[in-house]
């Protein structure tokens, strides 16, 4: 990518620097109270996401009820500002709203203001709240950079404001990437905060904590109030101000390694025969109501799974591959039509791969393809994610991921690029059909990031049925290691307008560039 324009977020120092500098939001609980003074207030910052090259999507939540007003313009002064009326934002909706921006300029930098509205007298309005995001391009030239991750507040690791807390939300914020891919596990519903937890040296990692945050979530209220806890982060607040966001989601939305029809036996911090399906249903509206996405929003199933399409250069497809799934179990079936996608979403991630002209497809899956996740039940081995230790023939749910690999072979789709996050140390995978069981398929490349701020584990074993070469890995060699403590990690991705090429970079959470590896346009294999 070029970088002869301007940084494109450098004017707005000053305004988002103050939209930022709000206080932590005080309003812990699961909703704003109703006997409240002077204005409504936005204390939980603003979001945009699935920001295309004429659309984008803008999100708020009021401490009370209020209407969304927002404001656009090609200036940080607003002079001659669109603007653009949003819902009623009530208890319905945990007081939170998104508004659709339609008819914006391709390529060009958006600045938006958010304003609430007293109900009763639309003339009082609470202070304005700032943001910006860039539109995709229609012209090549201009490039594309992206960052993606995954795994936020796991294991205990919360909010640690004597380390920066998400300090790795700045470091992002400072690639002035076009978005944010978040790989999944945005919260993680099925774990507590405590107010500190012991170091490896015999210190102490002191959380903000919340009520919400106190015990495994099970309510509405209790989901809620897991999305809230994130946004307490004023790093989190101000990348959100700057970054759209892609957002899929994986199983700590829910709980750990959850699959569609379990329900929870004896011995856990759940109600016994608590359905796990109920308990989905309660987090996907949460997660509806806490994230901009356009296809929750449009679609009466809420389906979370959808294309991105960001210009000439690049359509990053969107996987769910949790809610689809069949249970987690041995996995060496020779016959798996449901597998980790379910039928209807690989036929259409097939459909929209084939339509797509984009010189890059960018499959971000919420979890990998050939590392070994484990999730052994009553000593069951079983597996989590598509691959189960077996080197040879495809089994399982890796039935399907050969299905889909065999078509993009043979369709000659050009381009493909797996992204993910989800066990907590960063890798890079080159799939290669003359180390595979399985050689039907074209060359591709997996890279995995992650986690922004949970405990880091050592790396998993790799599986041959699809011929894996890990080419680079970071990770610790003990478990759950704190963020104190390193190991968090982010992945760059960098399209440059004129030569196609596509670079990617494992970072730390500094910043620092760990791997680098760039992949040339136009072919089939890499």
């Amino acid at each position: 990518m070029s970088l002869s324009f301007p940084a494109r977020r450098s004017v707005l120092r000053g305004s988002l620097a103050a939209s930022a500098a709000l206080s932590l939001p005080t309003a812990f609980g699961s909703a704003p109270a109703f006997a409240l003074s002077g204005r409504p207030r936005a204390d939980w910052g603003v979001q945009a996401g699935d920001v295309t090259a004429d659309s984008g999507l803008v999100w708020v939540r009021s401490d009370r009820p209020a209407r969304m007003i927002v404001e656009t313009s090609a200036t940080e002064s607003f002079r001659g500002a669109r603007r653009w009326r949003g819902p009623l934002l009530g208890a319905g909706s945990d007081f939170t709203g998104t508004t659709r921006l339609h008819g914006l300029p391709s390529g060009e930098q958006i600045h938006y203001r958010v304003l609430l509205a007293d109900p009763d007298d639309p003339r009082r309005t609470g202070e304005p709240i700032s943001g910006t995001f860039r539109t995709a391009s229609a012209r090549r030239r201009q490039g594309v950079r992206f960052v993606w991750s995954g795994d936020l507040a796991g294991q205990g690791w919360g909010i640690n404001e004597s380390i920066g807390g998400y300090r790795i939300f700045d470091a992002m914020a400072k690639l002035d990437p076009d978005f944010f891919l978040c790989s999944g596990d945005n919260i993680y519903a099925d774990g507590v905060i405590p107010a500190t937890q012991a170091l490896s040296d015999g210190s102490l990692y002191r959380n903000v904590t919340s009520e919400e945050k106190s015990h495994v979530a099970v309510t509405l209220d209790d989901f809620r109030g897991n999305f809230r806890y994130n946004l307490l982060d004023q790093a989190l607040r101000r990348f959100n101000a700057q970054v759209p966001n892609v957002i899929q989601w994986d199983d700590h939305e829910v709980r750990n390694n959850w699959y569609p029809g379990e329900v929870i036996g004896t011995g856990t911090a759940y109600p016994a025969g608590t359905r796990l399906d109920d308990m989905a249903l309660r987090s996907r509206q949460a997660f509806s109501e806490y994230f901009p996405i356009s296809t929750i929003s449009g679609r009466p199933d809420g389906r979370i799974y959808r294309v991105h399409h960001h210009g000439p250069l690049l359509d990053v497809f969107v996987l769910d591959m949790r809610t689809y799934r069949n249970a987690n179990s041995p996995d060496d079936q020779t016959t798996d039509p449901q597998g980790i996608l379910g039928a209807e979403q690989l036929a259409w991630l097939k459909r929209e791969l084939s339509r797509s002209r984009a010189v890059w497809k960018v499959i971000a899956a919420d979890m990998p393809l050939g590392l070994v996740v484990p999730d052994p039940v009553e000593g069951q081995a079983n597996f989590e994610a598509v691959a189960q230790g077996d080197p040879g023939a495809p089994l399982g749910r890796e039935l399907q991921i050969a299905e889909l690999l065999r078509y993009i072979k043979h369709r000659k789709i050009t381009g493909t690029v797996w992204l993910t996050a989800d066990v907590h140390h960063t890798s890079a995978q080159r799939y290669d059909p003359s180390r595979a069981a399985f050689t039907d398929f074209a060359p591709f490349w997996e890279f995995v990031s992650g986690p922004l701020n949970a405990g880091a584990f050592p790396a998993n074993a790799l599986d041959g049925t699809f011929g894996p070469d890990r080419v680079f890995v970071k990770a610790p060699t003990a478990s759950n290691v704190s963020p104190a403590e390193g190991y968090q990690f982010f992945g760059e991705v960098d399209i440059d307008g004129d030569s196609g090429e596509l670079t990617v970079r494992l970072r730390e959470y500094d910043g620092t560039v760990l791997f680098t590896r760039t992949l040339q346009p136009g072919r089939v294999g890499q």
